[in-house]
C-alpha cells in the first residue's frame, strides 16, 4: 500500500500512515496515539489486548508505521484533524525514542529559547515552531515567483570575497590558500555588476556580518533576499518592493492559511506611505543628520500602522559609498538613498548606485577607502553602465515580522551568533 500523508486522508478509506508518536492517551480497553507527519496530525485509536499490549512501552516521538481505517470521530485534541480518527489495524514500530530533554507537544511553549535551540531538531517537530519555518518558505517562494513573473533574472553570487562589500571593517577573514579572503556581507557589488549586463537581476544568498551585537533582531549569518534593476532610480526600485511585499503576504494568507491561524496572526496586506528624510525628521521631532533608531522606526509604526514606510532621500552622510548622490554631484547633500519600515523595524535599505566610475572613486575616498580595494568593481562601470537601483530584505527579518516572533532567533532554523555555532 502507497503511503498516505495526513493532510491527505479521507473517510471511509484504508491508510498507510508514517510518522512521530506527538501524544498518548492509555485507557482500560483503548490506547488512542497522536500520529504526526510533515502536514499534520492525526488520532489513532488501537484496540484489542495484543495491540494495546505490545505497545504498552511506546514512548513519545517515537517513529511509526501504520495501517488502518480512517473513521469518524469526536476529537478534541489540539493541532489534530477535527472529527476524524483511523482504526488501527496494524502497527510497527520503527525506532523507539529516548526520553525527550524538551517537550514537543506542550500546548505553550514555555522552554527557553537557548535550551530550544540546543535540542533544535526536536524544536522543530513542535506544530507551531514548524509554522514558521512553513511561512518562511513561502515568503522565498513568493519573492522568487514575483520577480521571475516581472523579466528578472535570478542570479548566483560568490560567498568569499577579497574586500569590503559595503566598505566596514566588520567582516569575518577566512584563509583560503596563501590569501587571507572574507565572507560576504552583501552580493551588492556583484549584483550591481550583473544588473549593468543584463538588466534586472535576484538573487537569495546567505551573508555575514562580524558586529559584535546581541540583540533580539541581529543575527550573524543571515539570508538575503535582494534585487538590482537596470535605468531605474530609487522610486522605481520603491515601487518593486511596495509590490513585492505585498505579493508574499498575500501569499502568504492564500497559501499558508492554517498557519496563520495556528499562529493567529493578524497579518493583513500593508498599506504604503512615502516620506522624504526631511519630512521624516520633521514628523519625529529628530534634528538634521540623525539615523532613525529603532525607537523612531516603532514611532513611525504607531503613526502609519500596518503599512510599509518609505523613508526616501536621506543625507549622503548617512548612506554607503556607491549610493548616488542627488543632481550626481559629489558635494550634493542628500542621496538617491531610502530605507523601509515594517511594522516597526527596518527591513530594508537601498537606493539607485553610483555607474560613474570617477564619481565613485572620489565617493570612496571621501568614506577613507581605497579605491584600489574595490578595482574590479570600478572598471565594470567603464564599458558602457546604465543607472540601476536596488535593495535587500533580511529573510529571517521579514519572517520575524511577519510570524511576529519577538527574537530573531525564533525565525532562524539554525542560528548563528556570537555565542552561538551549535548544532
Amino acid at each position: 500500500m502507497k503511503r498516505t500523508y495526513i493532510k491527505n486522508i479521507v473517510f471511509g478509506k484504508d491508510v498507510l500512515l508514517k510518522g512521530w508518536v506527538y501524544e498518548i492517551r492509555d485507557f482500560s480497553k483503548l490506547k488512542f496515539v497522536l500520529i504526526r507527519d510533515s502536514t499534520g496530525i492525526v488520532q489513532c485509536v488501537l484496540k484489542g489486548e495484543k495491540l494495546i499490549n505490545d505497545f504498552s512501552n511506546l514512548s513519545l516521538e517515537s517513529v511509526l508505521e501504520i495501517k488502518g481505517r480512517v473513521k469518524k470521530a469526536n476529537i478534541k485534541a489540539e493541532f489534530a484533524i477535527k472529527d476524524i480518527e483511523v482504526e488501527v489495524s496494524e502497527i510497527k514500530l520503527i525506532n523507539l525514542a529516548e526520553k525527550l530533554p524538551i517537550h514537543v507537544n506542550e500546548k505553550t511553549i514555555t522552554t527557553d529559547i537557548p535550551k530550544r535551540l540546543d535540542f533544535r531538531s526536536l524544536d522543530l517537530r513542535k506544530p507551531k515552531i514548524f509554522a514558521i519555518f512553513k511561512i518562511q518558505a513561502e515568503i522565498a517562494r513568493a519573492f522568487r515567483e514575483y520577480f521571475s513573473k516581472n523579466n528578472f533574472t535570478e542570479v548566483f553570487l560568490p560567498s568569499i570575497i577579497s574586500s569590503s562589500s559595503e566598505g566596514g571593517t566588520d567582516l569575518f577573514p577566512v584563509n583560503y590558500f596563501e590569501k587571507t579572503v572574507y565572507l560576504a556581507q552583501s552580493p551588492q557589488l556583484y549584483k550591481q555588476m550583473m544588473a549593468c549586463s543584463i538588466e534586472n537581476v535576484f538573487t537569495i544568498a546567505p551573508v555575514w556580518r562580524a558586529e559584535k551585537h546581541n540583540t533580539v533582531r541581529h543575527l550573524n549569518e543571515s539570508r538575503q533576499m535582494d534585487i538590482e534593476m537596470a535605468f531605474s532610480d530609487q522610486f522605481e526600485v520603491m515601487k518593486e518592493l511596495e509590490n513585492a511585499v505585498k505579493y508574499i503576504v498575500e501569499n502568504v494568507l492564500k497559501n499558508c492559511k492554517n498557519e496563520v491561524d495556528l499562529l493567529n496572526l493578524n497579518l493583513k496586506i500593508p498599506n504604503v506611505k512615502y516620506l522624504s528624510y526631511d519630512e521624516t525628521i520633521d514628523l519625529l521631532n529628530l534634528k538634521y543628520g540623525e539615523d532613525l533608531t529603532p525607537e523612531n522606526e516603532k514611532n513611525l509604526d504607531k503613526k502609519f500602522p500596518n503599512s510599509l514606510v518609505f523613508v526616501h532621500s536621506w543625507p549622503m552622510k548617512l548612506k554607503p559609498f556607491y549610493i548616488m548622490p542627488k543632481d550626481e554631484k559629489d558635494d550634493a547633500k542628500l542621496s538617491e538613498g531610502f530605507d523601509c519600515i515594517y511594522r516597526g523595524l527596518e527591513i530594508t535599505s537601498g537606493g539607485q548606485r553610483i555607474h560613474f566610475p570617477e564619481l565613485l572613486e572620489k565617493m570612496l575616498r571621501k568614506k577613507k577607502l581605497n579605491p584600489k580595494n574595490f578595482k574590479d568593481y570600478i572598471n565594470s562601470f567603464r564599458f558602457g553602465s546604465p543607472p540601476h537601483a536596488g535593495w535587500s530584505i533580511g529573510l529571517e527579518r521579514i519572517t520575524q515580522l511577519i510570524t511576529e516572533q519577538k527574537n530573531i532567533r525564533e525565525a532562524c532554523i539554525f542560528p548563528r551568533d556570537r555565542t552561538r555555532l551549535t548544532p
